[in-house]
């Protein structure tokens, strides 16, 4: 930690994308149609004079962050920009710190004023982990070595200031190990309104020459690991649990799932009668038995207010939409919860200290805790990328990946931004018969090697800023 070098983040300038899905992904209370993406683009000094840019990029999705039912979507993209906003004073203001420093320097008063501005944990935690993102992007690009050496090395400066139940624990030695993959499987998410087989979409097929049901998406990219949507209701749930099951059993191959209540049930009770059920169910007995964990099923309203032991002797539930700041995971912990999500919209240094966390329980415990990497339909380019070596860099084998799918490849950007993709990180895309490109899943997984080797965090390629409008101001 001692060698991390200090620096100061000038600037920052925000432009948005409007993205528009192909298909609508109905997860928890919303069905996701459009919503603008995000860039950022970060200015750095360090100590010696240098300066360089680093980027950063993230959908803004409604009604995930905040589900407040009278806030409209526009609502909750300006809380979005707002928490950006507010993130940059304070970690403007930190002065000349390691770059974790500076996120450890501002989250108190950053957290402080988006509580006073009426913005929860989760909306709060969005703005300064775009803007970390893009200053350990900024010190890779300046110093020329890829994330994944700032981290064993322990360039960003790293330490247990956000996280004091690790005080004891070697973090210098954790970093130390972090090793990312050369691959790493997708886990296909299939939401509550997704066709299930190719029957289910006559009459409303759109036939651009990309899967629209599970059973084509299965067939074109050799899926081996899905995330299924739950909605709260145990009837519909298991009913499509077992139209699902009928699918994934045709292989005879080994399959993996992980099923996402995304708040819907109101408490374990509920969770645990549909689990219940779920092991009462013969049409559902293998896909039971590949089950992984549970991932948030309760409303974070009630998800850390009682234990969830009784369902959790049985299988590993985790926190996602409750982890709203760095001393979540240890109160869940109490509660029985034996896992958590990594996600890069929530923050990339909170992803590596619960990964931390994680090792240390296990090693306390002889095992039991998990870390899985789940998506916000990140999009191709800068945020799929930087997403996909987190998860990697936690040590997740397989990563939610949905943005593919719902979205046709990089709809939006111009073809000469696709085209330098397409050079740049050729083992990550290909191109469609369209022209545009796709994230390329083969054998159910995608590669890593350029993203690894790119400097900074993931990516070789810049985005044409030209081709954006900036952010609006939402202070």
């Amino acid at each position: 930690m001692t060698n991390a070098p200090r620096l100061r983040l000038l600037e920052v300038q925000a432009y948005e994308r409007p993205v528009t899905l192909r298909l609508p992904f109905r997860f928890g209370v919303v069905t996701l149609r459009e919503a603008p993406q995000l860039f950022i683009r970060a200015r750095v000094r360090l100590a010696d004079g240098r300066e360089g840019e680093g980027v950063a990029a993230e959908l803004l999705v409604p009604k995930w962050f905040d589900k407040s039912p009278e806030l409209s979507n526009d609502d909750n993209f300006n809380q979005l920009r707002r928490a950006v906003a507010i993130a940059l004073r304070h970690m403007t203001g930190a002065g000349q710190l390691s770059a974790f420093g500076i996120t450890a320097s501002a989250n108190a008063g950053h957290r402080a004023e988006c509580t006073a501005a009426g913005l929860n944990g989760l909306v709060a935690s969005f703005g300064t982990a775009l803007i970390e993102r893009a200053i350990i992007d900024a010190l890779g690009r300046v110093d020329g070595v890829p994330a994944a050496t700032l981290v064993r090395d322990n360039l960003l400066g790293i330490d247990a200031a956000l996280t004091p139940d690790l005080a004891g624990f070697d973090l210098d030695k954790f970093l130390g190990g972090v090793k990312p993959a050369g691959t790493i499987f997708a886990r296909h998410t299939v939401g509550l309104v997704d066709a299930i087989t190719r029957a289910d979409t006559q009459g409303k097929r759109l036939d651009d020459g990309l899967p629209e049901s599970l059973e084509e998406v299965i067939a074109a990219y050799g899926h081996v690991y899905f995330k299924l949507k739950v909605g709260g209701n145990a009837d519909e749930d298991i009913e499509r649990l077992a139209r699902i099951a009928t699918v994934l059993d045709r292989s005879a191959a080994p399959y993996k799932v992980t099923l996402d209540g995304n708040e819907q049930y109101e408490d374990v009770d509920a969770v645990l009668e549909l689990w219940l059920r779920i092991g009462a169910d013969k049409r559902l007995a293998r896909l039971k038995a590949s089950l992984l964990l549970i991932e948030q099923p309760i409303a974070r309203a009630q998800a850390l207010s009682k234990p969830v032991h009784p369902l959790a002797k049985d299988i590993a539930v985790e926190i996602d939409e409750s982890d709203s700041d760095y001393d979540v995971f240890p109160r869940a912990r109490a509660l029985g919860y034996h896992g958590i999500s990594s996600k890069s919209c929530k923050g990339f240094y909170r992803a590596l200290l619960n990964s931390a966390r994680v090792a240390h329980y296990n090693e306390q415990h002889g095992g039991g805790f998990v870390m899985s990497a789940e998506d916000l339909t990140t999009q191709g380019g800068i945020a799929v990328q930087q997403d996909l070596l987190l998860a990697s860099m936690v040590g997740a084998t397989h990563v939610e990946r949905n943005g593919h799918h719902y979205v046709d490849g990089m709809a939006g950007a111009p073809q000469s931004e696709q085209d330098a993709w397409l050079a740049g990180h050729g083992d990550l895309y290909r191109r469609a018969g369209n022209g545009r490109a796709r994230l390329d899943i083969r054998d159910g997984k995608v590669s890593l090697r350029t993203v690894t080797q790119a400097n900074g965090l993931g990516s070789a390629v810049l985005p044409d800023w030209q081709s954006m409008t900036p952010s609006p101001n939402a202070e």
